[in-house]
């Protein structure tokens, strides 16, 4: 049996307790069959073998992802799906060269239903217009996946149709068993809530909000969006995803900005200024993220996201670190 076959066989049983064992196994096995991570690995002089933590692993600029293919074991596969961070038509696309696409759907399914519940109590209504226009979007084959499987009758994608979603929002609250999920870009909730602020079918709905204004409104704090968003939606508990195009795993919020990993994905804070300085317990920093579920492409990112961690594990993002893209899922500056 491969290294990945016995791996993906692990990857769904994985719990806290086992976490550092398996990052550390793919480490080794990345830091040898992932040429862009082999050739940081070099440059930076560490010997993958000396490596006996999980804070101790280098991790890989988010930005190779723009200037290189990042493949583990390349010489065995060719990308069945490759996905693309939103951007505006000045930005470099990042890009996500997936080798088993039903991998990805059912990893984000295990993480929903481990936060949500199954999904065929839910049905997911979805106002995406920036990831639909641009295309290739990891977000929406994920969201289609889940109204796919969760055995809707409702369309799930509505464009910039608010008619259109507002007659699904109303039918789907009439079904019995079933609790609606509204999935939007930041942008276009809030072009939905001024437009139909106050009307029935906006309210009693889970409203879970990604991706920022994508350079179409004036980028908002948190505090300041939600209050914006509360009296049309009749709630200020909104949900949100910690996800991105070179992650196959996701976070979710629950309400107030409070992000909560799922067994397989573990945030470390490192010093802004400094690369080297990831520890277990930083309050505040910016985030290294490992997702075990990237055993195609790498596990070990250095993002340029700034966060604050709380005692329970839980994290908020800050914003951004200056001179970098504003992009990804949840980046209200």
């Amino acid at each position: 049996m491969s290294f990945r076959d016995e791996y993906l066989r692990e990857l769904p049983m994985v719990t806290a307790a086992m976490f550092p064992e398996l990052a550390l196994r793919l480490f080794q096995h990345q830091a040898r069959h992932c040429p862009p991570y082999q050739e940081w690995l070099r440059a930076l002089g560490c010997e993958a073998e000396q490596v006996q933590r999980v804070t101790d692993i280098p991790f890989l600029p988010i930005e190779f992802f723009k200037t290189h293919d990042v493949r583990t074991e390349p010489e065995g596969w060719e990308p069945r799906e490759t996905f693309l961070s939103s951007g505006t038509t000045r930005q470099q696309r990042s890009r996500h060269l997936v080798r088993d696409p039903g991998l990805y759907r059912r990893n984000a399914a295990r993480i929903f239903e481990q936060t949500y519940g199954p999904l065929s109590c839910w049905t997911f209504l979805a106002l995406l217009p920036s990831y639909l226009e641009q295309g290739q979007s990891s977000l929406v084959a994920m969201v289609d996946y889940f109204a796919r499987e969760s055995g809707q009758r409702q369309d799930a994608f509505f464009l910039h149709d608010h008619a259109a979603l507002l007659r699904a929002l109303a039918e789907a609250k009439q079904e019995p068993g079933r609790r609606v999920m509204l999935i939007g870009v930041t942008y276009a909730l809030l072009d939905l809530a001024e437009a139909h602020g106050g009307a029935p079918e906006l309210q009693g709905l889970t409203v879970l909000e990604t991706g920022g204004m994508k350079g179409r409104r004036r980028e908002m704090i948190r505090e300041e969006l939600h209050a914006a968003l509360a009296p049309a939606f009749g709630t200020d508990a909104f949900h949100s995803e910690y996800g991105m195009t070179e992650l196959l795993s996701q976070a979710y919020s629950p309400g107030y900005g409070r992000f909560h990993c799922p067994p397989q994905l573990r945030i470390l804070l490192r010093h802004a200024a400094d690369p080297f300085s990831v520890a277990e317990h930083r309050p505040d920093g910016a985030i290294n993220v490992v997702d075990l579920a990237n055993v195609d492409s790498c596990a070990f990112i250095e993002t340029k996201d700034l966060a604050r961690m709380h005692p329970d594990g839980s994290f908020e993002v800050l914003g951004r670190m200056d001179n970098s893209d504003v992009r990804g899922c949840n980046q209200m500056v």
